[in-house]
């Protein structure tokens, strides 16, 4: 565990950038549910971000590792820091899943996958209608509950920041 009470600049720089991409695709993914006129520019900026954040959260996994977090403060309740460590987790695991459940699900509604200009992903999963209806269920799914996920780390920093006070948002706010 890191001795240091702030996350090193690059987590921050992560953390950030990846806050608003995640909140502008949860945003684009209702507008493009709602609106089949502006559909189609909708998806054209969802895949590559999607992608991107695919991409980012590895290179935020491998800092991670690399540059442990600082330490939850001794007095932090045992089921809050739990909750704290838990909710990370599932939020790591939503940015992985999250982007490759779409990835596979256009592969499997066969789809092509153009990200910008001439280059397209390859598909990851076989054409099969029935395998693009699951993952399209899932990728729902999975997004109400990243954005229920999302929402409760929100509430939980800034229960930190205003009510316990105890350096944890300013951990991931400031710097060194």
């Amino acid at each position: 565990m890191s001795t240091s009470k702030h996350f090193n600049l690059p987590a921050r720089l992560l953390h950030w950038l990846m806050s608003a991409m995640i909140l502008t695709m949860l945003f684009v993914g209702v507008g493009m549910v709602a609106s089949i006129t502006q559909r189609p520019w909708l998806v054209d900026l969802h895949r590559p971000v999607g992608i991107a954040i695919l991409l980012l959260v590895i290179v935020r996994l491998i800092n991670r590792l690399l540059s442990p977090p600082p330490p939850l403060p001794a007095d932090l309740p045992t089921l809050q820091s739990i909750a704290a460590k838990l909710s990370h987790l599932l939020l790591y695991a939503l940015m992985f899943a999250m982007p490759l459940v779409g990835w596979s699900m256009l592969s499997a509604g066969g789809y092509p996958i153009p990200m910008f200009g001439s280059v397209h992903l390859p598909a990851i999963v076989p054409h099969d209608p029935a395998l693009y209806a699951v993952l399209r269920c899932a990728h729902t799914w999975l997004a109400f509950l990243l954005f229920a996920t999302v929402l409760l780390h929100l509430a939980a920093a800034l229960f930190h920041a205003w009510v316990r006070r105890d350096g944890v948002f300013q951990s991931m706010a400031g710097g060194d």
